[in-house]
């Protein structure tokens, strides 16, 4: 088992100490937008003055709404993802498409839980144009057509294992995360829940809409982000020039080249699988897959270290498969290359600003940073 560091308390105030001066952004353009979804109706004719009930409450407004709601032939606009944008000067021709993943929302990009520059603006000094997304049924987009709950369950030390930041409450050694109390606070505020069931069908019908406005792009997603991230880059890929997917949960391998259900004590993935149509177009784009430190070799009793142990075998066995088909697929583990320490979450980690390097050098061998 690794060493863990113990975990130290500190103000609950934000921390900014990583935060360094930077020079002045030029901004060309930014603003946002809502794209894709559906329009749902309901039965009947709308009546514009319908009558109301003599029950009240000591809520007017519900009283209003509850009359109104029963009154049918009413449209719901939702199912759509939001996108907030921003373009420097002399920007680059491809721009840069951000997808969180589980429990996040498009914060997971804008800054660090310690203060730093997250990586839109990182990417934003190197003149990419920047999208970031909230995928449909989370955060800005939470208008769902379909009826969801949001159980207030605690389960932040889930997510702390989950997330590989170690045992809660105690660190791995050597982590590159921020171990006062203040950024875990910041951590654990980020979580965003889901409005509506996750699905990575309308989740990538809405990335399609995006990439069709925008025009070619290269496409980041994150963990559980990657589903539809693939899904992007089967229904779009003239438009998607490559795909960066960091830490993904799941890969869609070829049909009939499926590997057997990968076992950890914390949960089995069952991998998914495209006909081949649809699996040759991800062999068209470069593609490169990043995974962090603290992942088990063997099966491991800690959660983090195993859960992500059987999703770094399946990434390079995914690759494997893509590649002998003729694709361009890279994994790319963070010890192997000298950068040490990461979570799973390398975009807010110490080292965010190494690995961000890391990828920008990637974007440019493959012709993708002009």
């Amino acid at each position: 088992m690794k060493k863990l560091a113990i975990f130290t308390v500190l103000s609950l105030a934000v921390s900014t100490a990583h935060a360094a001066p930077q020079n002045p952004l030029i901004i060309e353009q930014q603003g946002s937008f809502a794209i894709g979804g559906i329009v749902k109706t309901s039965e009947g004719k709308y009546n514009s003055r319908p009558e109301m009930t003599q029950t009240k409450t000591s809520n007017e407004f519900m009283d209003v709404y509850k009359v109104n709601i029963t009154n049918g032939g009413q449209t719901l606009h939702g199912d759509h993802a939001t996108v907030s944008y921003q373009i420097p000067s002399n920007v680059k021709s491809l721009p840069l498409v951000f997808l969180h993943g589980a429990g996040q929302s498009m914060r997971t990009w804008q800054t660090t839980p310690d203060g730093r520059e997250g990586w839109n603006t990182l990417f934003l000094r190197k003149n990419y144009a920047i999208y970031l997304v909230d995928q449909p049924r989370r955060g800005w987009s939470g208008r769902s057509t379909v009826d969801g709950s949001i159980p207030a369950i605690p389960d932040d030390q889930f997510w702390f294992a989950q997330f590989r930041m170690g045992e809660y409450p105690h660190f791995f050694k050597g982590v590159a995360f921020p171990q006062d109390a203040a950024s875990l606070d910041q951590f654990f505020r980020q979580m965003t829940p889901n409005t509506g069931p996750f699905d990575a069908s309308v989740i990538s019908n809405s990335l399609k809409a995006l990439f069709d406005r925008i025009g070619n792009g290269v496409l980041v997603t994150h963990s559980q982000g990657g589903s539809p991230g693939w899904l992007t880059g089967i229904k779009v890929p003239e438009k998607v020039k490559g795909i960066v997917a960091i830490e993904p949960g799941n890969f869609p391998f070829l049909e009939g080249e499926v590997p057997p259900i990968v076992e950890s004590a914390y949960g089995n993935i069952t991998a998914d699988s495209v006909k081949k149509a649809d699996f040759d177009k991800l062999t068209k784009m470069p593609i490169i897959i990043y995974f962090g430190d603290n992942i088990a070799e063997e099966p491991s009793k800690i959660q983090g270290e195993d859960q992500w142990r059987i999703r770094l075998l399946l990434a390079k066995k995914w690759a494997e498969v893509v590649n002998k088909h003729g694709g361009d697929v890279q994994v790319v583990h963070l010890p192997d290359v000298g950068i040490k320490g990461n979570t799973h979450f390398m975009m807010q980690d110490l080292n965010s600003a190494e690995v961000a390097e890391h990828l920008d050098g990637w974007l440019k061998e493959k012709g993708l940073s002009n």
